[in-house]
């Protein structure tokens, strides 16, 4: 019997994988490839005619500002995303992947003054889908209860007070998590 490692949920890992040697890249050149290619500007900032902007809309779930900060949206990315993956396919998870850093960065851009990096609104949308795993037509599971409850009711609570966390692309996270679960998007 022979073992081998297999690439089983190719769009998280492909996420994690980029962003790691991003950040690798840019804590070990000094380039500031991160902050010049992979951070939605803020309101005021973000050029519509500059297709550098538009990129980062989808790019800013890839750059993280410092190891502690992909570790601690990649450690959840790497636990939900193979199962999420499993239940809708990678290409179906891919998608809401992108329209969800799509959403965060064009509301980020128009209504907020800071910049946005990272991949937080991402894992918020997957925490509220995994919720959704094993759900039937017809039922709001108690799980998706809870996570609303204890996770965006935090982020509510904490979007009232100063720090470096967009509180915004975690709670947009969780409702895109919350309507692809509704919704139930098919394994492709």
């Amino acid at each position: 019997m022979s073992v081998k490692i297999k690439y089983n949920a190719p769009a998280t890992l492909t996420i994690a994988l980029i962003a790691t040697i991003l950040v690798l890249i840019d804590q070990v050149s000094g380039s500031h490839l991160i902050p010049t290619y992979f951070m939605v500007p803020g309101r005021g900032l973000f050029n519509t005619s500059d297709p550098l902007d538009w990129m980062t809309l989808f790019t800013h779930i890839l750059g993280h500002s410092s190891w502690t900060h992909l570790l601690s949206n990649m450690a959840l990315m790497l636990l939900l995303g193979p199962i999420l993956e499993e239940k809708y396919g990678s290409v179906s998870l891919f998608f809401m992947i992108f329209i969800t850093a799509i959403v965060t960065g064009l509301l980020n851009a128009f209504l907020f003054p800071t910049a946005l990096l990272g991949a937080s609104g991402v894992v918020f949308m997957m925490i509220l889908l995994t919720s959704f795993t094993n759900n039937r037509n017809g039922e709001i599971p108690l799980t998706f209860i809870l996570i609303l409850i204890l996770y965006l009711a935090v982020e509510i609570i904490n979007a009232f007070s100063y720090d470096d966390i967009s509180q915004f692309a975690h709670i947009i996270g969780g409702v895109f998590g919350s309507l692809f679960g509704f919704l139930r998007p098919r394994k492709r």
